[in-house]
């Protein structure tokens, strides 16, 4: 273990901790981040397609890493059917399902019914961010699938970074994967998936803030396509 943490990573720092990075493959950053940080070292699951992948990885470097899937009861069955699938597959890895301090019928009484309508950003506090806080109190970093090509906002992720919204450390092994080489992993191991991806939802959300994309869409448009709306706020800086 070394002295790296929100405060001692500088922006030098870390320069210098990516460009080392860079130099290897995206194991070689997992199992930097296990040597690094070990189980204060938690991995924030959504279930997409880019989570199968390092679940795989993760549980050939540590089998019983600390996993956190925030279930907000508004995700599709698709989803729930793939976390028993994932905990059959990889049955020592530690995984936690984090819930929302209100239940849905407490939060339409307090916020009004289908806030994701009429507030989704409220919504994504009450039932994403609030949660992940909860989780990450005590926790040196986290680590995220976020790749570069997804989207304009996350095109400037590095492999470790400052995350100013939860005072921790951001680990993202999979920014320079594209798209098709996330599927071809989970293709050439036989990974399990969400069986959604295969009626055109490859970015998978809370279902009343998802749909399918259209051909020539991005990958995100289908999350919040009707709110103007392209992240939950975990990965925001504020």
């Amino acid at each position: 273990m070394n002295s790296l943490n929100f405060s001692s990573a500088t922006p030098e720092r870390l320069t210098a901790i990516n460009k080392d990075l860079a130099k290897g493959d995206t194991l070689e950053v997992i199992k930097w981040a296990y040597e690094n940080f070990s189980d204060e070292l938690i991995y924030s699951c959504s279930f997409g397609a880019e989570a199968m992948v390092l679940l795989d990885m993760i549980s050939d470097v540590k089998k019983d890493a600390r996993v956190t899937f925030l279930d907000t009861h508004l995700h599709f069955p698709e989803t729930y059917t793939l976390i028993e699938k994932i905990r059959a597959k990889y049955p020592d890895l530690h995984l936690t399902i984090k819930e929302p301090t209100l239940s849905l019928d407490e939060q339409a009484a307090a916020h009004g019914e289908e806030l994701w309508k009429s507030q989704p950003d409220l919504c994504c506090q009450i039932r994403k961010v609030d949660p992940m806080e909860s989780v990450l109190k005590g926790a040196v970093a986290w680590m995220s699938g976020l790749r570069r090509e997804q989207s304009a906002t996350r095109a400037d992720v590095q492999f470790v970074n400052r995350d100013e919204k939860f005072q921790s450390l951001k680990i993202c092994p999979l920014i320079h994967w594209k798209a098709e080489e996330v599927w071809q992993y989970i293709r050439i191991f036989e990974l399990p998936y969400n069986a959604l991806h295969d009626l055109s939802y490859p970015s998978i959300g809370c279902a009343p803030c998802t749909r399918p994309v259209k051909e020539g869409e991005d990958e995100r448009a289908g999350r919040w396509s009707h709110l103007g709306k392209t992240e939950c706020g975990l990965h925001l800086a504020k």
